[in-house]
Parts: C-alpha cells; sequence; structure tokens
C-alpha cells in the first residue's frame, strides 16, 4: 500500500515541475529571443516480485511480474526552434536567419551567447546590449562607431558596419562585422537568465564566424527585426491542462491509498 502513496508523492512532485516550466514559458511569451522550456518524464524503478523463467522441459516461458515505484524527470529541455520575426525598422534591431548566437562580452570579460538582438550605442560608441555588455566581432572584440567622426552608419545582413565620416566620405567597406557564434548542441547551452545563455560541457565549443560566410548552420541577419520568443501559447496550454490532470489524479492515488489504509486501521476496532 505504500509503494502507491510514494508513487502518487512522486507524481506529483513531477508535475508540479511541469506547471512551473509552463508558468515561465508563459510568462516569456513576449520575450525576445527567448526558448521554451519542455518536461520530459521517466519512470523511476521497477520492483520485481518474480522474474522471467526461459521456456523448458515442455512448458512456455514467464514474464517477469514487477510494479512499478514512480515516476521522475528525465529532462528539461530547451526548443531551440526558431521563433516569429517582428519587424521594428529599428536600424539596431537584428534578427539571426540560422543557428547562430550573439556574443557578448561582460566587464570581467566572461562571454555570454544569446538571440535577442534590441542593441544600442552606449557614449564611447560601443555596440551594447539593453544590459551595457558589449557586442563583440567574430574575433572576440567590441564593435565600436566612433560618433566623433562619423555622420550615419549602417549594417547589412552580413552584420557589416558601413559608416559615412562627417565630410559626406566614406570609402564603401565595412570598419567592423558582427560575430555569430554556433554549437554543435545549442540545447546543451545553459540559460543564465536575462535571455543569455552560457557554454555548458554538453553544448560543444563556440564556433565563431560572420553572418553569411560559408561556415554552414550561423545564418544571416535581419536587420530592423527581431525574433520573438518561440513559446507556442495554444501548447502550452494544452500542456497546463494536462499537467493540472496529472496532478489531480496522482493526489486522487494518495486519498485512496489513505482511505484503505483507514480501512486497516479500522479493522481492530471491529
Amino acid at each position: 500500500m505504500l509503494r502507491s502513496l510514494y508513487s502518487g508523492i512522486s507524481g506529483m512532485r513531477g508535475f508540479q515541475t511541469k506547471l512551473d516550466t509552463i508558468g515561465n514559458n508563459v510568462a516569456n511569451v513576449n520575450t525576445a529571443g527567448f526558448k521554451a522550456g519542455r518536461v520530459m518524464f521517466k519512470d523511476i524503478m521497477s520492483q520485481t516480485i518474480q522474474g522471467a523463467g526461459a521456456p523448458a522441459q515442455g512448458f512456455g516461458g514467464t514474464n517477469p511480474i514487477q510494479v512499478g515505484l514512480g515516476a521522475t524527470i528525465s529532462a528539461i529541455d530547451t526548443v531551440m526552434n526558431d521563433g516569429s520575426t517582428q519587424v521594428t525598422n529599428r536600424p539596431l534591431d537584428f534578427a539571426i536567419q540560422g543557428n547562430g548566437f550573439f556574443t557578448l562580452i561582460n566587464d570581467n570579460g566572461e562571454k555570454f551567447y544569446t538571440r535577442q538582438g534590441n542593441f544600442y550605442l552606449d557614449n564611447a560608441g560601443n555596440l551594447v546590449n539593453s544590459d551595457g555588455w558589449k557586442v563583440a566581432d567574430s574575433g572576440d572584440q567590441p564593435i565600436v562607431v566612433d560618433m566623433t567622426t562619423v555622420k550615419a552608419y549602417s549594417f547589412d545582413s552580413k552584420g557589416n558596419l558601413y559608416t559615412v565620416n562627417n565630410d559626406g566620405t566614406t570609402d564603401g567597406t565595412p570598419t567592423a562585422t558582427i560575430g555569430l557564434t554556433k554549437f554543435t548542441n545549442p540545447s546543451g547551452l545553459e540559460k543564465v537568465g536575462g535571455s543569455l545563455f552560457r557554454a555548458s560541457g554538453n553544448s560543444g565549443d563556440p564556433q565563431p564566424g560572420t553572418p553569411g560566410s560559408t561556415d554552414v548552420g550561423l545564418g544571416t541577419l535581419q536587420v530592423g527585426a527581431l525574433e520573438m520568443s518561440n513559446v507556442d501559447l495554444t501548447n502550452e496550454f494544452s500542456e497546463m491542462i494536462v499537467a493540472q490532470r496529472g496532478f489531480q489524479a496522482n493526489s486522487r492515488t494518495i486519498t485512496v491509498a489513505d482511505e484503505i489504509l483507514q480501512e486497516v486501521v479500522n479493522l481492530k476496532r471491529g
């Protein structure tokens, strides 16, 4: 009888985590560059009451008799499907059309990766994100627009920065290029908040490059647009209903087991 109690508890814990993940997905439905999570389950173990028997001496074989002991979480996947593209017509908004990530460098020189491409120029001309972290080129160097000598600037789909000098002249060559980085296993990246990812032991080493290069998989940039969250509200609400019913069913298992145990206790009174 205690097996059903603990199995029900394990199920409730798992579905609570699933609801937590769904809640986080729904909360970030409008977060640019956000990648949804997905909870997967596996059974914990099974108690073998009787092992399997092979056919012998004219008798057929017998299957094992086992009782499952509950469920646990096997993985919380990061779904790396592309989100929808929202056109902003802002010259420092970029959406990646491919598998690459922007590389950001903080004040400590640490590198982080993101799909959120709303960038800005600080008072020193550095291209930064909303937290002030510098956007790197393919050589992990900050991208700088010298606003003391530059009259106008623009980026193309390959991340190339073109500038027009104060006197109206330009040599037509890019002064910098936004870098992109890809990973062998992007789902292995670690979320660190702020729409940022960090390389992990299972993501593979960073593979830097430039948009539109011959390095397949990095992709190109859509200037004046942002990649929005890949959360599908229809799917999330459907999964929420499943998780809610699963939680209720497991709680009912515990209730029924408790009622039966109560009957056993009442045998003494009878």
